[in-house]
Protein backbone atom coordinates (compact mmCIF):
# COMPACT_ATOMS: atom_id res chain seq x y z
CA UNK A 1 0.00 0.00 0.00
CA UNK A 2 1.47 3.34 -0.71
CA UNK A 3 2.46 5.94 1.50
CA UNK A 4 -0.14 8.58 2.21
CA UNK A 5 1.21 12.05 3.31
CA UNK A 6 -0.78 13.48 6.79
CA UNK A 7 1.09 16.71 5.97
CA UNK A 8 -1.78 19.09 5.11
CA UNK A 9 -2.06 20.15 0.86
CA UNK A 10 -0.25 23.36 0.09
CA UNK A 11 -2.61 26.22 -0.95
CA UNK A 12 -1.90 29.19 -2.80
CA UNK A 13 -4.04 32.14 -3.91
CA UNK A 14 -3.31 33.88 -7.06
CA UNK A 15 -0.70 36.58 -6.14
CA UNK A 16 1.10 33.83 -4.72
CA UNK A 17 1.30 31.28 -7.66
CA UNK A 18 2.21 34.32 -9.74
CA UNK A 19 5.41 35.27 -7.58
CA UNK A 20 6.53 31.86 -7.10
CA UNK A 21 6.43 31.23 -10.56
CA UNK A 22 7.56 34.46 -11.58
CA UNK A 23 10.78 33.97 -9.16
CA UNK A 24 11.38 30.26 -10.50
CA UNK A 25 12.23 31.81 -13.87
CA UNK A 26 14.34 34.56 -12.72
CA UNK A 27 18.13 34.87 -13.31
CA UNK A 28 19.12 37.44 -11.08
CA UNK A 29 17.93 36.21 -7.50
CA UNK A 30 19.55 34.14 -5.38
CA UNK A 31 19.81 30.54 -6.57
CA UNK A 32 18.48 29.19 -3.00
CA UNK A 33 14.78 31.41 -3.58
CA UNK A 34 14.72 29.86 -6.59
CA UNK A 35 14.86 26.49 -5.95
CA UNK A 36 12.31 26.87 -3.15
CA UNK A 37 10.04 28.54 -5.43
CA UNK A 38 10.43 25.46 -7.94
CA UNK A 39 9.77 23.23 -4.72
CA UNK A 40 6.73 24.98 -3.89
CA UNK A 41 4.84 24.64 -7.34
CA UNK A 42 5.70 21.36 -7.43
CA UNK A 43 4.21 20.80 -3.63
CA UNK A 44 1.41 22.67 -5.29
CA UNK A 45 0.74 20.55 -8.30
CA UNK A 46 0.51 17.45 -6.23
CA UNK A 47 3.73 15.92 -6.70
CA UNK A 48 5.25 13.89 -4.05
CA UNK A 49 8.18 14.53 -1.50
CA UNK A 50 10.64 12.15 -2.94
CA UNK A 51 9.57 13.13 -6.78
CA UNK A 52 10.26 16.75 -6.16
CA UNK A 53 13.64 16.02 -4.60
CA UNK A 54 14.60 13.67 -7.56
CA UNK A 55 13.59 16.59 -10.25
CA UNK A 56 15.17 19.20 -8.26
CA UNK A 57 18.45 16.89 -7.72
CA UNK A 58 18.57 17.48 -4.06
CA UNK A 59 17.52 15.52 -1.04
CA UNK A 60 13.71 15.17 0.37
CA UNK A 61 14.78 16.23 3.93
CA UNK A 62 15.10 19.73 2.10
CA UNK A 63 12.24 19.34 -0.01
CA UNK A 64 10.18 18.65 3.66
CA UNK A 65 11.55 21.45 5.61
CA UNK A 66 11.11 24.05 2.76
CA UNK A 67 7.31 22.84 2.45
CA UNK A 68 6.49 22.86 6.02
CA UNK A 69 7.98 26.46 6.89
CA UNK A 70 5.69 27.30 3.88
CA UNK A 71 2.77 25.70 5.99
CA UNK A 72 3.70 27.08 9.25
CA UNK A 73 5.18 30.53 8.64
CA UNK A 74 3.55 31.73 5.18
CA UNK A 75 5.14 31.77 1.10
CA UNK A 76 7.37 34.41 1.99
CA UNK A 77 8.99 33.54 5.27
CA UNK A 78 9.51 29.84 3.33
CA UNK A 79 11.35 31.71 0.58
CA UNK A 80 13.50 33.52 2.52
CA UNK A 81 15.86 32.28 5.72
CA UNK A 82 14.18 32.58 8.83
CA UNK A 83 16.31 34.85 11.68
CA UNK A 84 18.74 32.61 13.35
CA UNK A 85 20.58 32.43 16.69
CA UNK A 86 23.70 34.12 15.36
CA UNK A 87 27.37 33.78 15.91
CA UNK A 88 27.86 32.41 19.58
CA UNK A 89 29.30 34.80 21.77
CA UNK A 90 32.79 35.07 21.79
CA UNK A 91 35.45 34.00 24.38
CA UNK A 92 36.83 37.22 25.96
CA UNK A 93 40.29 37.36 26.91
CA UNK A 94 39.53 36.99 30.78
CA UNK A 95 37.88 34.01 30.07
CA UNK A 96 40.45 32.61 28.00
CA UNK A 97 42.80 33.68 30.38
CA UNK A 98 40.56 31.86 33.80
CA UNK A 99 40.83 28.67 31.86
CA UNK A 100 44.06 28.67 30.95
CA UNK A 101 44.57 29.53 34.90
CA UNK A 102 42.48 26.19 35.88
CA UNK A 103 44.60 24.39 33.47
CA UNK A 104 47.48 25.38 34.93
CA UNK A 105 46.21 23.48 37.95
CA UNK A 106 46.14 20.01 39.12
CA UNK A 107 42.65 18.52 38.99
CA UNK A 108 42.37 17.42 42.52
CA UNK A 109 43.13 21.43 43.68
CA UNK A 110 39.76 21.90 42.01
CA UNK A 111 38.22 19.04 43.60
CA UNK A 112 38.57 16.40 40.92
CA UNK A 113 39.85 12.87 41.76
CA UNK A 114 41.48 13.01 38.99
CA UNK A 115 45.97 13.86 38.63
CA UNK A 116 45.34 15.35 35.37
CA UNK A 117 43.11 17.12 32.72
CA UNK A 118 41.34 15.74 29.40
CA UNK A 119 40.29 18.31 27.70
CA UNK A 120 36.45 16.93 28.08
CA UNK A 121 37.03 17.22 31.90
CA UNK A 122 38.27 20.49 31.92
CA UNK A 123 35.25 21.48 29.42
CA UNK A 124 33.16 19.89 32.08
CA UNK A 125 34.49 22.51 35.11
CA UNK A 126 34.46 25.07 32.83
CA UNK A 127 30.69 24.66 32.04
CA UNK A 128 30.28 24.34 35.38
CA UNK A 129 31.57 26.79 37.09
CA UNK A 130 31.61 29.84 34.18
CA UNK A 131 28.67 31.57 35.11
CA UNK A 132 29.46 31.65 38.74
CA UNK A 133 32.91 33.38 37.82
CA UNK A 134 31.43 35.81 35.73
CA UNK A 135 31.91 33.79 32.30
CA UNK A 136 28.48 32.73 30.80
CA UNK A 137 30.00 32.87 27.56
CA UNK A 138 32.21 30.09 28.31
CA UNK A 139 28.90 28.16 29.77
CA UNK A 140 28.64 26.15 26.88
CA UNK A 141 32.17 25.44 25.51
CA UNK A 142 33.12 22.24 24.16
CA UNK A 143 36.06 19.80 24.27
CA UNK A 144 37.47 21.33 20.94
CA UNK A 145 37.32 24.92 21.96
CA UNK A 146 39.27 24.32 24.78
CA UNK A 147 41.97 22.56 23.01
CA UNK A 148 42.46 25.52 20.61
CA UNK A 149 42.81 27.47 23.60
CA UNK A 150 44.99 25.73 25.30
CA UNK A 151 46.77 24.87 21.75
CA UNK A 152 47.62 28.54 21.18
CA UNK A 153 49.09 28.58 24.46
CA UNK A 154 51.14 25.99 23.97
CA UNK A 155 49.66 24.16 27.50
CA UNK A 156 48.92 20.54 27.52
CA UNK A 157 48.51 19.43 31.13
CA UNK A 158 47.18 15.84 29.54
CA UNK A 159 50.76 15.39 29.11
CA UNK A 160 53.82 14.87 31.79
CA UNK A 161 57.61 15.69 31.11
CA UNK A 162 60.63 14.62 33.24
CA UNK A 163 62.57 17.12 35.02
CA UNK A 164 65.52 16.92 37.18
CA UNK A 165 65.43 18.98 40.36
CA UNK A 166 68.43 20.46 40.93
CA UNK A 167 69.51 19.32 44.79
CA UNK A 168 72.95 20.71 44.55
CA UNK A 169 72.87 24.70 45.64
CA UNK A 170 76.75 24.08 44.02
CA UNK A 171 75.88 22.77 40.80
CA UNK A 172 76.98 25.64 38.62
CA UNK A 173 80.51 25.41 40.16
CA UNK A 174 80.22 21.82 40.00
CA UNK A 175 79.23 21.68 36.12
CA UNK A 176 82.19 24.40 35.60
CA UNK A 177 84.75 22.06 37.39
CA UNK A 178 83.32 19.05 34.51
CA UNK A 179 83.05 20.96 31.37
CA UNK A 180 86.65 22.30 32.01
CA UNK A 181 87.59 18.78 32.42
CA UNK A 182 86.39 17.92 29.07
CA UNK A 183 88.24 20.83 27.59
CA UNK A 184 91.27 19.86 28.82
CA UNK A 185 90.68 16.92 26.88
CA UNK A 186 90.52 19.09 23.60
CA UNK A 187 94.08 21.36 24.76
CA UNK A 188 95.79 18.29 25.54
CA UNK A 189 94.92 16.44 22.01
CA UNK A 190 96.05 19.49 20.43
CA UNK A 191 99.24 19.56 22.32
CA UNK A 192 99.68 16.13 21.71
CA UNK A 193 99.23 16.71 18.12
CA UNK A 194 101.94 18.96 17.81
CA UNK A 195 104.16 17.09 19.63
CA UNK A 196 103.91 17.67 22.86
CA UNK A 197 104.27 15.56 25.72
CA UNK A 198 100.94 14.75 27.84
CA UNK A 199 101.21 13.38 31.40
CA UNK A 200 97.66 12.81 32.15
CA UNK A 201 94.46 10.91 30.77
CA UNK A 202 90.75 11.50 32.17
CA UNK A 203 88.33 8.72 32.05
CA UNK A 204 85.04 9.26 32.67
CA UNK A 205 83.62 6.08 34.54
CA UNK A 206 80.27 5.33 36.14
CA UNK A 207 78.49 1.89 36.93
CA UNK A 208 74.96 0.50 35.30
CA UNK A 209 73.70 -1.92 38.13
CA UNK A 210 70.47 -4.26 37.97
CA UNK A 211 71.48 -5.34 34.07
CA UNK A 212 68.58 -8.27 34.00
CA UNK A 213 69.70 -11.25 32.84
CA UNK A 214 66.43 -12.91 31.89
CA UNK A 215 65.36 -16.17 30.22
CA UNK A 216 62.56 -17.33 27.85
CA UNK A 217 60.45 -19.78 28.74
CA UNK A 218 59.73 -20.85 25.58
CA UNK A 219 62.02 -20.68 22.48
CA UNK A 220 61.46 -17.45 20.50
CA UNK A 221 59.51 -17.44 17.03
CA UNK A 222 62.06 -15.94 13.91
CA UNK A 223 60.16 -13.75 11.22
CA UNK A 224 58.92 -16.00 8.34
CA UNK A 225 58.81 -14.37 5.03
CA UNK A 226 54.82 -13.83 3.97
CA UNK A 227 53.71 -15.22 7.19
CA UNK A 228 55.36 -13.75 10.38
CA UNK A 229 57.15 -10.12 9.86
CA UNK A 230 58.68 -9.95 13.73
CA UNK A 231 60.14 -11.83 16.34
CA UNK A 232 57.55 -13.73 18.56
CA UNK A 233 58.26 -13.96 22.15
CA UNK A 234 56.16 -15.52 24.87
CA UNK A 235 55.19 -13.48 27.68
CA UNK A 236 56.55 -15.86 29.93
CA UNK A 237 60.07 -15.31 31.66
CA UNK A 238 62.67 -16.74 33.77
CA UNK A 239 64.78 -14.72 36.07
CA UNK A 240 68.42 -15.32 36.76
CA UNK A 241 69.45 -11.88 38.54
CA UNK A 242 71.15 -8.96 37.80
CA UNK A 243 74.89 -7.93 37.18
CA UNK A 244 76.74 -4.59 37.21
CA UNK A 245 78.67 -3.25 34.63
CA UNK A 246 81.75 -0.88 36.00
CA UNK A 247 83.21 0.96 32.76
CA UNK A 248 85.19 4.24 32.24
CA UNK A 249 85.69 5.95 28.89
CA UNK A 250 89.34 6.95 27.62
CA UNK A 251 88.51 10.22 26.35
CA UNK A 252 91.93 10.11 24.67
CA UNK A 253 91.17 7.09 22.31
CA UNK A 254 87.88 5.84 23.15
CA UNK A 255 89.02 2.34 24.96
CA UNK A 256 86.35 1.21 27.52
CA UNK A 257 88.09 -0.31 30.31
CA UNK A 258 85.08 -2.15 31.95
CA UNK A 259 84.24 -4.99 34.65
CA UNK A 260 81.10 -7.30 34.94
CA UNK A 261 80.07 -8.24 38.86
CA UNK A 262 77.12 -9.34 40.24
CA UNK A 263 77.56 -6.38 42.78
CA UNK A 264 78.92 -2.85 42.66
CA UNK A 265 80.70 -1.62 45.90
CA UNK A 266 83.78 -0.40 47.35
CA UNK A 267 85.71 -4.06 46.59
CA UNK A 268 84.42 -3.74 43.00
CA UNK A 269 85.12 -0.15 42.33
CA UNK A 270 89.09 -0.65 43.91
CA UNK A 271 89.24 -3.65 41.75
CA UNK A 272 88.42 -1.28 38.83
CA UNK A 273 90.88 1.72 39.93
CA UNK A 274 93.48 -1.47 40.10
CA UNK A 275 93.17 -2.30 36.36
CA UNK A 276 93.43 1.50 35.41
CA UNK A 277 96.69 1.97 37.98
CA UNK A 278 98.12 -1.32 35.51
CA UNK A 279 97.15 -0.08 32.72
CA UNK A 280 98.68 3.16 32.59
CA UNK A 281 102.49 4.04 32.56
CA UNK A 282 103.56 5.28 36.10
CA UNK A 283 103.95 8.78 35.57
CA UNK A 284 100.73 9.42 33.75
CA UNK A 285 98.18 11.41 35.98
CA UNK A 286 94.73 9.33 35.73
CA UNK A 287 91.93 11.79 36.22
CA UNK A 288 88.46 10.44 36.64
CA UNK A 289 85.17 11.81 36.30
CA UNK A 290 82.25 10.57 38.29
CA UNK A 291 79.59 10.72 40.07
CA UNK A 292 78.71 11.19 44.59
CA UNK A 293 77.90 7.11 45.16
CA UNK A 294 79.06 6.56 48.34
CA UNK A 295 81.37 3.90 47.49
CA UNK A 296 83.71 6.41 45.55
CA UNK A 297 84.46 8.09 48.63
CA UNK A 298 83.99 5.24 51.06
CA UNK A 299 86.58 4.81 53.81
CA UNK A 300 87.90 1.22 51.57
CA UNK A 301 88.51 3.59 48.89
CA UNK A 302 90.56 5.99 50.98
CA UNK A 303 92.46 3.74 52.13
CA UNK A 304 93.89 2.58 48.83
CA UNK A 305 93.97 6.49 46.93
CA UNK A 306 96.60 6.37 49.92
CA UNK A 307 99.03 3.77 48.96
CA UNK A 308 99.11 5.73 45.54
CA UNK A 309 99.29 9.34 46.13
CA UNK A 310 99.15 11.41 43.39
CA UNK A 311 98.35 9.20 40.99
CA UNK A 312 94.29 9.56 40.97
CA UNK A 313 92.62 12.75 40.92
CA UNK A 314 88.56 12.58 41.18
CA UNK A 315 86.27 15.33 39.40
CA UNK A 316 83.43 14.68 40.75
CA UNK A 317 79.61 15.60 38.79
CA UNK A 318 76.96 17.65 40.92
CA UNK A 319 74.50 15.51 42.70
CA UNK A 320 71.63 14.27 40.36
CA UNK A 321 73.18 15.38 37.49
CA UNK A 322 75.07 12.12 36.03
CA UNK A 323 74.01 13.40 32.77
CA UNK A 324 76.83 15.74 32.59
CA UNK A 325 79.04 12.40 32.09
CA UNK A 326 80.20 11.70 28.90
CA UNK A 327 80.03 7.85 30.35
CA UNK A 328 76.17 8.25 30.32
CA UNK A 329 75.55 8.49 26.60
CA UNK A 330 77.13 4.96 26.41
CA UNK A 331 75.07 3.52 28.58
CA UNK A 332 72.40 4.75 26.51
CA UNK A 333 73.46 3.62 23.59
CA UNK A 334 74.29 0.66 24.40
CA UNK A 335 70.75 -0.42 26.49
CA UNK A 336 68.91 0.77 23.19
CA UNK A 337 71.47 -1.49 20.36
CA UNK A 338 72.81 -4.28 22.43
CA UNK A 339 70.45 -5.16 25.72
CA UNK A 340 67.52 -4.17 24.67
CA UNK A 341 64.97 -7.18 24.90
CA UNK A 342 68.06 -9.36 25.38
CA UNK A 343 67.55 -13.18 26.30
CA UNK A 344 70.02 -15.31 27.77
CA UNK A 345 70.41 -18.50 29.08
CA UNK A 346 71.77 -17.81 32.36
CA UNK A 347 74.76 -15.32 34.22
CA UNK A 348 77.11 -16.25 32.69
CA UNK A 349 75.91 -16.14 28.89
CA UNK A 350 75.19 -12.46 30.06
CA UNK A 351 78.44 -11.40 31.31
CA UNK A 352 80.27 -13.14 27.83
CA UNK A 353 78.17 -11.22 25.34
CA UNK A 354 78.48 -7.85 27.17
CA UNK A 355 82.49 -8.82 27.51
CA UNK A 356 82.20 -9.53 23.18
CA UNK A 357 80.32 -6.36 22.86
CA UNK A 358 82.56 -4.13 24.59
CA UNK A 359 85.90 -5.97 23.37
CA UNK A 360 84.17 -5.49 19.62
CA UNK A 361 83.93 -1.80 20.71
CA UNK A 362 87.79 -1.66 21.93
CA UNK A 363 88.56 -2.74 18.55
CA UNK A 364 87.66 0.36 16.75
CA UNK A 365 87.16 2.72 19.62
CA UNK A 366 84.88 5.89 19.41
CA UNK A 367 85.91 8.61 20.95
CA UNK A 368 83.29 10.56 22.90
CA UNK A 369 82.70 14.31 22.93
CA UNK A 370 81.39 16.71 24.65
CA UNK A 371 79.70 19.76 23.01
CA UNK A 372 76.63 20.53 25.00
CA UNK A 373 76.88 24.26 26.43
CA UNK A 374 80.84 24.54 25.60
CA UNK A 375 80.11 27.65 24.44
CA UNK A 376 78.68 29.19 27.01
CA UNK A 377 81.34 27.82 30.15
CA UNK A 378 82.14 30.45 32.26
CA UNK A 379 85.88 31.38 33.37
CA UNK A 380 89.20 29.70 32.02
CA UNK A 381 90.54 26.36 32.00
CA UNK A 382 92.55 25.89 35.68
CA UNK A 383 95.32 23.30 35.81
CA UNK A 384 94.06 19.82 36.46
Amino acid sequence: MPFLSQRSKLQLTDKELENLRSLSSSRTAPLREVERAKILLYSHQGINDSQIAEKMGTNRQKVIRCINKALAYGIEEAIDDLPRSGKPPEITGEARAWIISIACKKPKDVGHPHELWTHQLLAEHIRKNSIAMGFPEASKISSGTISKILGASNIKPHKIASYIHQADPDFDAKSVVVLHTYKKVELLKKLKSEGGEVDMVIVSYDEKPGIQAIGNKHPDLMPVEGKHPTVSRDYEYIRYGTLSLLAGIDLFTGVIHYKVREKHRSIEFIEFLKDLDAYYPEKIKIVVILDNLKMHTSKETQKYLETIPQRFQFVFTPKHASWLNIIESFFSKMTRSMLRGIRVSDKNELIQRICQYLDEINEIPVIFKWKYKMDEMPGKIESL
